[in-house]
Parts: structure tokens; C-alpha cells; sequence
């Protein structure tokens, strides 16, 4: 069989029983969008440098929209703090946690907490009181440990690697722009402001 263009309208490219592949519930790129219905995204946050690696600028972001491989981001991380994206309702960090190191015994009174290990390996703690941490759990790459408000809680990094995280803090609990380089860079920052 033959297309004949004359046989067929201008707007069909191909006669309606040409056998294309088919796939259930999976847009094809042949069934993409016409051009004007695409929307290309905005990659100027990436740089490549000379060896391949991708370089994302890790500063604090927010408000505004924004879309990063948090996988990524959170893997190039170095600081033991640096906040990413901050919000009227919400805040996300990334964390390092050298080996053998750790977060620091702490509880937030009115912050939930969400966090998400994406290298390394640890042990979390948690309970209703600093003498009574009753929870405690081994994590690992993909684990998400969530800490609701008023829990004591602790994270320490038993790998051989740097633990490398994200959390969100609901509300947001460091100021905007917060990059803590080292564990006491943070704990002078919370020795002097309160937290």
C-alpha cells in the first residue's frame, strides 16, 4: 500500500490505518504537542563544566517557583548546612554530615520535620524526651525519616562516607539564605540567635 496525497485531506500526514506502535498509558513522541503547546525548561541553573559534571548553584532560591534534581543538589552538597529553598510555609535544606558525626540532639516545638537520606548510612533517634529517644532506626540511601513537632530526635552518620540529606522544615526554621559550613558554624548561629 501507497500514500496518495490526493486521496487524503492536507491535515492528515498519513492515511488513519498506518500501523504505529502503540503503548497504554504512555505518551509516545510522535503524539507530543504541536510546537506552540511546548514548553522548554528553564536549564540555566546548570553548568557543564569541561568533564562532563553538572554544577548546580546552591544558594536559597525561594520564593520563587522552582524546579532542581534534588538528588543531585543534595549529593553536591559540602556544608553541613545550606538552605535551598525558602518559603512562608516551608524551607528546604541540604546536610553533610561528616563520618562519625551528627545532627545534634534537638526538638523543634512548632516545626514538623521531613528528612531524606540520598548517600551514606546512619542511625536515627526519636522520642518525647531527651532521656527517652525509645525510637531508634538504621537509615540508608532513600530512607525519609519524618519528625513531627515537639520530638526529640538525633541523626548520626555510623558510614564511611559523608551522610548527604535534605529536609523541610514546616515552617520554615533558618533564615533565608542560611549556609552553615561546618556543625559549629550552626551551633554558634543557634548560641547566638536562640533557636
Amino acid at each position: 500500500m501507497y500514500y496518495d496525497q490526493n486521496r487524503y485531506p492536507r491535515h492528515y500526514q498519513y492515511p488513519y490505518y498506518v500501523n504505529a506502535p502503540i503503548y497504554p498509558a504512555v505518551m509516545q513522541p510522535w503524539q507530543s504537542a504541536t510546537p506552540h503547546q511546548i514548553s522548554y525548561q528553564n536549564t540555566s541553573y546548570q553548568n557543564r563544566t569541561s568533564n562532563g559534571d553538572t554544577s548546580i548553584p546552591l544558594k536559597d532560591y525561594g520564593p520563587n517557583p522552582f524546579v532542581i534534581n534534588i538528588n543531585e543538589a543534595t549529593k553536591q552538597n559540602s556544608t553541613y548546612r545550606t538552605a535551598l529553598w525558602t518559603g512562608e510555609h516551608f524551607q528546604v535544606t541540604l546536610m553533610s554530615i561528616n563520618v562519625g558525626e551528627d545532627i545534634g540532639l534537638e526538638m523543634h516545638p512548632d516545626v514538623d520535620q521531613f528528612l531524606r537520606m540520598e548517600q551514606g548510612q546512619g542511625i536515627v533517634q526519636m522520642g518525647k524526651s531527651k532521656n527517652n529517644l525509645n525510637i531508634k532506626r538504621n537509615v540508608y540511601d532513600d530512607s525519609a525519616i519524618v519528625i513531627p513537632a515537639g520530638t526529640w530526635h538525633n541523626l548520626i552518620n555510623t558510614g564511611n562516607v559523608p551522610l548527604k540529606l535534605y529536609s523541610i522544615y514546616a515552617p520554615p526554621n533558618h533564615p533565608f539564605g542560611t549556609v552553615h559550613v561546618t556543625k559549629s558554624d550552626a551551633m554558634e548561629e543557634e548560641h547566638r540567635y536562640n533557636f
